[in-house]
């Protein structure tokens, strides 16, 4: 397996790594398993966040005790320096460690640098000089907020979604992050999901020698599959490629990626689900979209007022409401019979 070095940090790891946020959905027992699992058979770089519940927690049961063996990335969706001293000193004891290799500003809406008057990035820099924290990133959603963090040269990383489905803009983020001597750390290589080949997904990443990509894992069988790649990286085709280029020609920009940061909706509408419906309805297929009870959440779509709350809080700058409708009346149409979609019954 090839290894990466993630810019001026000087952390070298495996180029296939894990991404703890979907173990929070996960019984203990089963996430320690999982997490060790992935230890011994190769991945040394451990993403997480102290916003994903009980996932720092779990990494803390099942790797303290190899904590010098591996890299441990987490964040901060603090707001100002007492809640960050806190969520910290949180995140410390959770993970059952000292320091952090790599502490991370967590969905930054600017890039929050010495200038803003909040004291935070000067907090960072101190916790740096203590040893507390080894290394300074942040994560964004939005384009313009990420090249502003790679220019600014106040971050040691960015994580930013990147897979085949990301615009010419947002793929150019990786030779930016180059030119600067920055790590760069890929967040929603599946694309929130819509990206359901892992060998596509592994196989357009590998042709960027310096992304690293994080891995969303929450079962053994899904463990299983990068795992296999650890030791049969999957090379690019000329087939995958073709698949590939179908799939930005139809998908590329305007969809719905499923993270949930529009919510909640005082309506009580699922937004993250609902307003990307029609693409999990073909492209993740499962009977259980079609149930009683999605069939009452996506109906609740009826109920927005036009509110706004959701489109403003998009990462994506996405109009949701507008996705809500259409996909809405394209699921109407499923359930008509006007429009045929496959499904499995495996939930």
């Amino acid at each position: 397996m090839k290894t990466i070095t993630l810019g001026s940090t000087g952390i070298t790891t495996p180029r296939n790594a894990f991404g703890a946020l979907p173990v929070q959905r996960t019984d203990t027992e089963t996430a320690v398993k999982i997490l060790r699992r992935a230890y011994e058979d190769g991945m040394t770089f451990f993403d997480t966040a102290r916003a994903y519940s009980d996932c720092e927690e779990k990494i803390g049961l099942a790797l303290s005790d190899v904590r010098k063996n591996i890299f441990i990335a987490t964040k901060t969706m603090a707001k100002n320096t007492e809640d960050m001293k806190k969520q910290l000193e949180t995140s410390l004891a959770m993970l059952k460690t000292d320091y952090i290799d790599i502490y991370q500003f967590h969905c930054a809406d600017h890039c929050i640098s010495p200038e803003d008057g909040s004291g935070m990035y000067e907090l960072m820099e101190d916790l740096k000089r203590q040893g507390i924290v080894r290394h300074i990133g942040i994560t964004a959603h939005k384009i313009g907020v990420a090249e502003e963090c790679i220019e600014s040269g106040l971050y040691e990383t960015l994580q930013f979604p990147f897979s085949y489905l990301s615009s010419d803009r947002e793929l150019a983020l990786s030779e930016k992050c180059r030119a600067k001597n920055m790590g760069f750390i890929a967040m929603k290589a599946l694309g929130g999901g819509i990206i359901t080949d892992p060998r596509m997904a592994f196989a357009f990443i590998s042709q960027y020698d310096n992304v690293l990509p994080i891995w969303g894992i929450q079962r053994e069988s899904e463990l299983e599959e990068w795992l296999a790649f650890m030791k049969n990286p999957q090379e690019m085709t000329a087939e995958i490629k073709d698949r590939i280029d179908a799939d930005r020609a139809e998908l590329v920009g305007n969809f719905c990626r499923g993270c949930g940061y529009c919510m909640p909706c005082p309506q009580g509408i699922q937004i993250n689900n609902c307003a990307r419906m029609s693409l999990m309805l073909r492209r993740a297929p499962s009977k259980n979209w079609l149930s009683e009870q999605w069939q009452v959440n996506m109906k609740q779509i009826e109920s927005c007022v036009n509110c706004g709350q959701c489109k403003s809080k998009c990462p994506y700058e996405l109009d949701t409401p507008a996705l809500l409708r259409e996909n809405l009346e394209d699921y109407k149409r499923v359930l008509a019979g006007e429009i045929n979609v496959g499904y499995t019954n495996n939930g």
